[in-house]
C-alpha cells in the first residue's frame, strides 16, 4: 500500500463518497420535482428547483475540490485512486432538465429516467458491480421512451401548427431526460471501472428506432 495512504486517508474518502451519494440523492428529487411542476403547472414548486440547483453546483464544486485536494495531499493509488477519481467524475455527471410542459408519456420517462439514477446511484454508494451493469444493460429502455415520444409529437405538430411551440418544448425536454438516462449508464461504467480496474466491453444496447418494438402481453 501506498505509504501516504493511510486510515486517515480513509476517512478522507469516505465521507467524500457520502456527499457524493448526497449530491445524487438532490439530483434525484430535483427530476422528480421538475417532473411534478410542470405537470401540475406549479410555478412556486418550479422556482424552488430552480433555486437549488445553484446548491447543487456549490456541492458540485466541492466535491471537485474535496477530490483534487485528496489526489493531491494523499497520493493513493489502485482502488482508492479510482475511487476518488470517480467521485470527481460521477459529481460533474449531471444536467438540470429545463422547465417545460410535460405529458404523461414525459411523466413516465422522468420517472423511468429517475429510477435508473436512483439505481446507480445505489450501486455506487455499495460498490455493487452487478447493479451497476444491470442499468448499464437497460440504457435502451430510455431510448425507447425518447424515440416513440418523438414519433408521437412530430405527428401532432405536423397535424395542428398551434402545437409547433409547446411540441417543440416537449421535444427538448424528452432530450434532456435521455441525456440524463446516458449520464446513468456513464456513471455504471465508470463504477465497472473504479471495481475491476477495466473498461467496459462491447457496445451500449441500444434500440434504433427501426426495428419492430416487442409485443406487449
Amino acid at each position: 500500500m501506498n505509504e501516504h495512504w493511510s486510515k486517515a486517508s480513509h476517512d478522507d474518502l469516505d465521507p467524500l463518497v457520502a456527499e457524493v451519494a448526497r449530491l445524487g440523492g438532490l439530483a434525484e428529487a430535483q427530476i422528480a420535482d421538475c417532473v411534478d411542476a410542470i405537470t401540475r403547472r406549479d410555478v412556486p414548486l418550479a422556482q424552488k428547483v430552480v433555486a437549488r440547483d445553484i446548491k447543487l453546483d456549490a456541492l458540485q464544486a466541492d466535491i471537485e475540490r474535496r477530490a483534487i485536494e485528496l489526489i493531491a495531499t494523499r497520493q493513493p493509488v489502485g482502488r482508492q485512486l479510482r475511487r476518488t477519481v470517480a467521485a470527481m467524475k460521477i459529481a460533474v455527471n449531471r444536467e438540470s432538465e429545463p422547465l417545460t410542459p410535460l405529458t404523461r408519456s414525459i411523466d413516465r420517462m422522468g420517472r423511468l429516467v429517475a429510477s435508473r439514477l436512483k439505481d446507480v446511484l445505489d450501486a455506487y454508494t455499495a460498490s455493487e458491480l452487478d447493479k451497476a451493469q444491470a442499468v448499464w444493460a437497460r440504457d435502451e429502455e430510455v431510448d425507447e421512451h425518447y424515440n416513440s415520444l418523438f414519433r408521437e409529437l412530430l405527428t401532432y405538430m405536423m397535424g395542428d401548427p398551434r402545437t409547433i411551440t409547446p411540441g417543440a418544448h416537449l421535444l427538448f425536454v424528452a432530450k434532456n431526460l435521455e441525456r440524463i438516462g446516458d449520464h446513468a449508464t456513464n456513471i455504471a461504467e465508470i463504477i465497472h471501472f473504479e471495481i475491476t480496474g477495466e473498461e467496459m466491453t462491447g457496445e451500449r444496447p441500444r434500440w434504433d428506432g427501426f426495428s419492430p418494438r416487442p409485443e406487449t402481453p
